[in-house]
């Protein structure tokens, strides 16, 4: 099921073996997979499309520290 939440902060992932990169500050799109996955889709200032995947540990981290903030119910 996918959720709509807001980046605050610094929230990064690591492209491939490569360095780690941001994901910039506003809306994304959460998909919670079952098998304890998050993927992450946005749309950069540039119209790009960004995605990626980050386990739960670093999505549940990311919003406890309030840079990742899920949207309201």
């Amino acid at each position: 099921m996918t959720q709509q939440a807001t980046i605050r902060g610094e929230v990064c992932f690591r492209a491939g073996d490569g360095v780690m990169m941001p994901i910039p500050n506003g809306s994304v799109e959460i998909d919670l997979g079952e098998d304890d996955s998050v993927t992450l889709g946005w749309t950069a200032s540039n119209g790009a499309a960004g995605s990626t995947a980050i386990t739960r540990d670093e999505y549940d981290r990311y919003v406890k520290q309030g840079k990742i903030r899920p949207a309201a119910h």
